[in-house]
């Protein structure tokens, strides 16, 4: 590496095979919390799951990002979908089969999937 250009060029290479887009022009952005708490919870296959699954049915309107502690460690991994025009929904507990059900149900039919929202785990 000889620039600051190629290790961008080899940043942005790498970023689109492994699935995260950051574009801040999406209608629906997902949001997995990626702090050590959420890895040490199984975000990393969550985060894998929710990629996958949106290349494979060519989601292109969703961006998927990562972001450090959330603050609600016990309910880790913690996902937050972004709708434009509607509240956040935050997603707890997740799983890379909940994950599949989040992409089916709520970002492609728009039906929240409640019973694996923060407010539907608050008393388990």
């Amino acid at each position: 590496m000889k620039s600051l250009e190629e290790l961008r060029a080899l940043k942005d290479k790498m970023q689109g095979k492994i699935g995260i887009r950051h574009d801040s022009d999406t209608e629906v952005k997902v949001v997995v919390g990626m702090a050590t708490c959420g890895i040490a919870a199984g975000a990393r296959p969550v985060l894998a799951a929710f990629t996958d699954e949106l290349a494979k049915r060519g989601l292109n309107h969703v961006a998927v990002t990562q972001t450090g502690c959330i603050g609600i460690c016990q309910y880790e991994p913690v996902v937050e979908v972004y709708v434009q025009g509607q509240e956040k929904v935050t997603y707890v507990k997740m799983t890379p089969q909940k994950a599949l059900r989040v992409v089916n149900d709520h970002i492609v039919n728009g039906n929240v999937v409640t019973e694996y929202t923060i407010g539907a785990n608050m008393n388990k």
